[in-house]
């Protein structure tokens, strides 16, 4: 986790509507930042354009497609993913649905999505759930691991339970990340947490698209989170 270059711990959210904003966004954004996410809006606006783009610049994509269907079916998508420089993808679902995905990926790194940080507890008591969110993304974690997922998505709040419970032989990747100076306001986002945090409890790249995005000087806040990271990583 330690060799990971600081300008790839963040991974920028490009969530925006069009690939021309999306590409502005990297042009940016790439002296600072060689990390980005691309999610469903923007891959049904930009399809493969907007992944070759920030590939052939020298950067990595996160494909945020979440991949949850019949097997067979995701295991078709994942092979039209492997040869096209992503360097991870997601998937949600049953074991079945992930084996398929794992099977011949390449070099594509699979994450499974445990569960989204916009849920909480009272979500999962509509949904019929009984336990903990915290019981639930470890029960998910230790089963995508041991069918050969390379990490989890997981909120930073649940990034220290995986990491006692599991190890450090995977990775872990955080979204709901917020400035140290704005954690308390309105958000979609139930389960947030600082960039120092989720590195301290045991993320290795914190997702983080709105704070960037919205800010007077983008440049200037990138710069600020990479402090708050190495401070994470400092502090393990």
């Amino acid at each position: 986790m330690k060799s990971t270059n600081l300008n790839e711990r963040i991974i920028y959210a490009l969530d925006v509507p069009s690939p021309e904003e999306a590409k502005q966004w990297v042009k940016k954004l790439d002296s600072d930042i060689k990390f980005f996410k691309v999610g469903l809006e923007l891959f049904l606006a930009g399809w493969w354009d907007i992944v070759d783009f920030i590939v052939d610049r020298g950067n990595k994509v996160m494909l945020d497609l979440k991949f949850f269907d019949i097997p067979e079916t995701v295991h078709l998508a994942v092979q039209q993913v492997k040869d096209r420089g992503v360097t991870f993808a997601t998937i949600h679902g049953n074991d079945a649905i992930i084996k398929a995905a794992l099977a011949n990926r390449g070099d594509v790194k699979i994450l499974a999505v445990t569960v989204l940080t916009s849920f909480d507890e009272s979500d999962m008591r509509q949904m019929g759930l009984t336990g903990s969110i915290e019981d639930l993304v470890l029960i998910r974690s230790k089963k995508a691991l041991a069918l050969g997922c390379d990490g989890v998505v997981a909120s930073a709040l649940e990034a220290k339970p995986l990491r006692d419970e599991l190890g450090s032989n995977f990775l872990v990747v955080t979204p709901g990340i917020r400035p140290e100076s704005s954690v308390s306001g309105e958000d979609d986002q139930k389960r947030i947490a600082t960039a120092r945090q989720a590195i301290i409890n045991g993320a290795d790249h914190v997702v983080i698209g709105r704070p960037i995005r919205n800010a007077a000087d983008p440049i200037s806040t990138i710069k600020k989170l990479q402090d708050e990271i190495e401070q994470g990583l400092a502090s393990r």
